[in-house]
This record gives C-alpha cells, sequence and structure tokens, in this order.
C-alpha cells in the first residue's frame, strides 16, 4: 500500500486549499475534534442507544480468493464479543465475556478450547474495543487524549491523536480532517520471526446504517509485510437479541467436535 508523508509545509499548503466547505480550523482543541469525529459518525446519542451490535461479512487475508473467510462478529455491552470465521467447513471462535476470554483455532489443527493470553485479555478490555469506540466518553473510560499533530493518511490531512489507555497502553488515531472520521488507528504490535512488527489498521468506504456512521473496509496491515488482511462489511444489525450465554466459554459436543477436527 501507497501512504504519502507530507511535511508541515505541505499539509499546511493542502489544508488551506481545501476551501471553507471543508477547511479544518487551525487553533481547534482536542475536545473540539472529538466532538466533531462523534458527531460524524452519528452522534453521541445514537451511539448510546446501540446496546447490541452484529456484523457479519468476509476477511480477505492475502488477496486470493480461496483466502476469502465468512465471518460474524457479535458484540454486546459491556466489552462481550464473539467471532466466529468459517475455513474448509470449520469454524474458529473468539469469545469474550467481558472478563475472560477463549479461543478454538482448528484451521491451526488446535481444536480444544483454549483460554486467552494475559496479552489477550488486556488487549480485549481496552477502551478500543467498546462498542463506540475509544473517543466517545474517553474521560469516563480513564483515556487520556493528547494532539500529536497533523499528518497525512492516504492523500487525506488527518489530525494525529494520542490515546494513553487506563492500563498505561498508547495508541495513535488519525482523524480526518475534513470528514472527522477515523482514517487509521494503531493496532496491537504482533510478533514474527521473532521480532515485533508495528500494526496499523485503516478504515474506509463509510456508510449511515441505523443512524450510524460505519466503516465497511477494514485493512489491517504489519509493517514489513506485503499481506494485508481486509474485512469487509455485508451486514450490519443494531439491537438484535443476544442472550449472554453465547458468550460464555465454548462447549464443544461431542458432534462439534468432531466437525472441528475433520482432517
Amino acid at each position: 500500500m501507497k501512504r504519502t508523508t507530507l511535511s508541515a509545509t505541505c499539509l499546511a499548503t493542502l489544508l488551506a486549499s481545501f476551501g471553507a466547505s471543508h477547511a479544518a480550523p487551525a487553533n481547534m482543541s482536542v475536545e473540539q475534534i472529538i466532538e466533531r469525529n462523534i458527531a460524524a459518525r452519528g452522534g453521541q446519542a445514537a451511539w448510546r442507544d446501540v446496546r447490541t451490535l452484529t456484523i457479519a461479512g468476509d476477511i480477505d487475508a492475502g488477496g486470493k480468493p480461496d483466502h476469502t473467510l465468512p465471518y460474524v462478529l457479535k458484540e454486546k455491552r459491556p466489552r462481550k464479543t464473539r467471532l466466529e470465521i468459517v475455513f474448509k467447513d470449520q469454524t474458529a471462535l473468539q469469545v469474550f465475556d467481558g472478563e475472560r476470554g477463549w479461543k478454538v483455532r482448528p484451521f491451526l489443527n488446535r481444536n480444544d478450547v483454549e483460554a486467552y493470553t494475559p496479552a489477550e485479555a488486556k488487549s480485549a478490555t481496552a477502551a478500543e474495543q467498546d462498542v463506540d469506540g475509544p473517543l466517545m466518553d474517553h474521560a469516563a473510560k480513564g483515556t487520556q487524549v493528547t494532539f500529536a499533530g497533523t499528518d497525512a493518511v492516504e492523500g487525506h490531512p488527518a489530525y494525529k491523536l494520542t490515546l494513553t489507555l487506563k492500563g498505561g497502553e498508547k495508541r495513535n488515531v488519525w482523524i480526518d480532517a475534513g470528514s472527522f472520521l477515523e482514517l487509521k488507528m494503531d493496532g496491537d504490535p504482533r510478533k514474527l520471526d521473532g521480532k515485533m512488527h508495528p500494526v496499523a489498521v485503516y478504515f474506509r468506504d463509510y456508510r449511515m446504517e441505523h443512524g450510524l456512521n460505519v466503516p465497511h473496509t477494514q485493512e489491517t496491515t504489519v509493517q514489513g509485510y506485503k499481506q494485508t488482511y481486509k474485512m469487509t462489511i455485508t451486514r450490519l444489525a443494531v439491537n438484535e437479541p443476544m442472550d449472554d450465554t453465547a458468550f460464555q466459554k465454548p462447549q464443544l459436543t461431542a458432534q462439534a467436535a468432531a466437525v472441528f477436527k475433520r482432517p
């Protein structure tokens, strides 16, 4: 993916050329940027009304047709998640009940229910994993937000904000200077080849559904690797009934275990 990084002078010139309808005030405070971001995403009231969120779509891992995997993500406040990914008639699970998490990964020949590692559990409870994202009610979540300058993301002038989460972890998020929607965010670093690699998540194709402005394409990149992981949304539902049992530790029946262990 080609990305362009502009100097401060070039960025200032580009911002000035946006025109009155797209120009972003140069003296905006962090709170003003956040307020505009929340409004652009549908508004605080619309997001606070969301108790459950169901997202279905496809994951494109590497750009090959046989690497496109259907998935369903269910979210329920507070921080309950259930992710199902189907691969060659096998279903991988990641389940988090708000405090503890489990996973089943048959595509790695790991057919038993495994507990989240401490790092995975810590990431799952982080503020950015809330249904409404890391910026809404950030102070109540214990997240500090500071202005980290201006940058360009895929040709879009953007405000760069640094989030210091309650546990001390830092994340950067880039807010489009015109639309005030998220363009990019730091992901959890990944250990590959014995080294930690920075991860970035890009947000594209925003569409308004159920009063919420949601990116329908999300692409994850790992520094130093060409392969990316792109998630697209084909269905989004708000406040569908969800029983809490869906977020409990998976119990594999004999039939399910046979499916997971199918050669």
